[in-house]
């Protein structure tokens, strides 16, 4: 096991540095100068000079890359001030630290996909397990059809009608918003009820299918057969023999679909103006924000891949031939 996680970790490592790369020389490919927006229009050339030093942009773009990546391991000296690692550099916009920035904001967002994939991995696979047990029954065409039908919504269609219905028409949940857990956890709940239900529609119907039809072949499975012809409960076959069986495919694109969810998480915040790492990330891309775009692509690319290994590990304790292989 231990040498299985330090193959997965020296990947993500190299993942990493090929995220950075890109991200950080994608950014000068815009047409767009930072250090000009900031100097203002009645900006002179020495001025505009000055301005690309305090920035740190006044070097070669890969010397900008260099010093950036060196300063996340150990730190480095701005004009504002010195930064200590994890340094991931200083907002172009108002010279916030980017670090403390994401910190603050990442709450939300974790919150947001950790309570999405609560839902959805709940109610998907518990509707998913039901339309297997009832197989060519009503009740399985019924479960089936509506997967097929919510896995055609979207979410910046179907969160504002979430509102609209049951916010302002039927009053049944407050307004949507992120409020600490710590500091009132049943406002936690109630402000993030409704946009985890619509961030997990999607995910929520296509863990009923795959749900559905893992079962169904695990059931037809020989170890399965031999159980029941030994005379066991049928509760105890679906779940002690068929379900464990039926884990290993979810577990795996629960990995992939990581990425999914926090992308899901992200056009969650905008639909309902939740303050988190999503919304940086756009509004660092309209300032031209270069150290906020790359904190917030590090950060998340960061703990998708450290979920990947968690992942990976569960999946290695599940089937052990992951192992070996």
């Amino acid at each position: 096991m231990l040498r299985f996680l330090v193959r997965r970790s020296l990947g993500a490592l190299v993942i990493l540095l090929i995220i950075s790369a890109l991200t950080f020389f994608l950014f000068y490919s815009i047409p767009r100068d930072p250090a000009l927006l900031a100097c203002g229009k009645n900006c002179t050339p020495e001025a505009l000079e000055v301005v690309r030093r305090n920035m740190g942009i006044d070097q070669p773009v890969p010397a900008q890359y260099w010093e950036y990546m060196t300063g996340i391991l150990l730190g480095r000296d701005y004009a504002v001030g010195p930064c200590p690692a994890p340094c991931l550099g200083y907002s172009f916009v108002d010279n916030t630290p980017v670090w403390e920035t994401i910190l603050d904001r990442f709450p939300t967002t974790v919150s947001l996909a950790v309570g999405g994939a609560a839902v959805f991995l709940t109610v998907g696979l518990a509707t998913g397990m039901l339309a297997a047990a009832r197989r060519g029954t009503v009740v399985d065409k019924v479960l089936s059809s509506g997967s097929l039908v919510l896995s055609s919504m979207q979410i910046y269609f179907v969160g504002p009608l979430a509102i609209a219905l049951f916010v302002y028409q039927l009053g049944w949940l407050s307004q949507p918003r992120y409020v600490e857990l710590t500091e009132d956890p049943a406002g936690w709940f109630a402000g993030l009820l409704l946009p985890w239900c619509v961030l997990s529609i999607i995910f929520t119907a296509n863990y009923t299918r795959m749900a559905r039809s893992t079962m169904i072949e695990q059931l037809q499975e020989d170890h399965v057969r031999t159980a029941r012809a030994k005379g066991m409960a049928r509760r105890t076959v679906f779940f002690r023999h068929a379900w464990r069986g039926s884990l290993i495919p979810i577990v795996t694109i629960f990995g992939v679909d990581l990425g999914s969810l926090f992308g899901g998480a992200m056009i969650t915040e905008f639909t309902f103006t939740l303050p988190g790492l999503g919304r940086l990330a756009v509004e660092s891309v309209t300032n031209t924000n270069l150290p906020m775009l790359m904190g917030v692509m590090l950060f998340a690319a960061t703990a998708i891949i450290l979920c990947n290994i968690v992942v990976d590990a569960v999946y290695a304790l599940i089937d052990p031939r992951v192992r070996l292989a």
